[in-house]
């Protein structure tokens, strides 16, 4: 087929179109307020650094709280390939969850429940698995972890948060590797439970201060005012990763005045729409309170948060965290664009 001059011209149009929109970056700013998403987001889908961008992308999200099993894989750490990836969820990594879960135990949602104890050879390989894991760790090449960060950013992708947790029973060189890589992925903040447990606040406080780097509690029923105050006197580098769903699913409380009085210490938020707890009895929530909803279905005020995130000017993130059920003919993808675009049209 013989072409033109002009039907060349044409196809380098197209050609070079094309490459620019492959090349496009997404930009989750809206009205100020940056809208990112935890990776747990995606937990029901394969859980690789590639898989987990190219999520990111589809969804049009430029900034992130990563969970560290993709992270954790791609550096060749034994035993993160799938977790909070596959479709059972974030499940118990070797030796509990070494990425941990957004939920309450180490280990991830319900850990415990409904479980038959382990026996002495499950505990024994558990314990081996969980050594394997901690030599790994540290001596992987922080290279690895620079690579990842790379990678997203060059797709145009940050990432903001960390969430690998901390626990009392991890060495002082475990912390040192946490917060090495939250560092070397450019986390601004690490993010795990708010600890029950007061020696365990008093040493990642301490631990967070030694290095600057921030301690972000993740929130779920627990806490209010009190355990919020008691959280962030314990040093100027904690601060609170507040899930405004889950305050407002069990405390049936608007989470606003808790915003307005922490702006300063909060490093980002969750977001979600749940019910109050008088809908628990329909369909109870993580850590009881009211079931989580599709977005603009619940009653979380997430309109009146964004508007105050806006208006105030707050410098924090607002992290999608995608847990109601997927609705049948829907999928997970398709449903985190909702949760965007909601986001988008509520700070418009």
């Amino acid at each position: 087929m013989l072409y033109t001059r002009r039907d060349l011209g044409k196809i380098a149009l197209a050609a070079g179109t094309a490459a620019k929109l492959m090349a496009a970056k997404p930009n989750s700013i809206f009205g100020g307020v940056q809208i990112g998403a935890i990776t747990y987001s995606f937990r029901a889908l394969p859980g690789t650094a590639e898989d987990t961008l190219r999520y990111c992308l589809d969804c049009g999200i430029s900034a992130i709280e990563l969970m560290s099993n993709a992270a954790e894989s791609y550096a060749g750490i034994p035993g993160q390939a799938g977790r909070g990836g596959g479709p059972g969820g974030p499940g118990r990594g070797p030796g509990g969850p070494p990425g941990g879960a957004p939920g309450g135990a180490p280990g991830g949602r319900g850990q415990g429940r409904g479980r038959a104890p382990l026996t002495p050879e499950q505990q024994a390989a558990q314990q081996k698995a969980a050594q394997e894991v901690k030599q790994a760790r540290l001596s992987v090449s922080m290279d690895k972890y620079k690579a990842f960060r790379k990678m997203y950013e060059d797709a145009g992708v940050m990432i903001y948060a960390f969430k690998l947790p901390p626990t009392m029973a991890m060495s002082d060189q475990e912390y040192e590797y946490i917060w090495n890589v939250g560092e070397t992925l450019g986390a601004n903040h690490i993010t795990m439970e708010l600890p029950t447990d007061d020696a365990l606040l008093q040493r990642v406080a301490e631990y967070a201060a030694k290095r600057k780097l921030r301690i972000a509690f993740h929130t779920h029923g627990q806490g209010g005012d009190s355990g919020f105050d008691k959280a962030l006197a314990a040093s100027s580098y904690t601060a609170l990763n507040l899930d405004v769903g889950h305050y407002y699913g069990v405390n049936g409380k608007s989470p606003v005045p808790v915003i307005e009085k922490h702006h300063d210490r909060i490093a980002s938020l969750h977001l979600k729409d749940r019910k109050g707890p008088s809908s628990a009895a329909e369909n109870s929530g993580p850590r009881g309170g009211g079931p989580n909803m599709p977005w603009g279905q619940g009653e979380t005020p997430l309109k009146e948060i964004l508007q105050l995130m806006k208006t105030q000017k707050y410098n924090f993130p607002g992290s999608i965290e995608y847990e109601y059920d997927t609705p049948t003919g829907s999928d997970v993808l398709t449903e985190v664009k909702k949760c965007v675009q909601f986001c988008k049209d509520a700070l418009s």
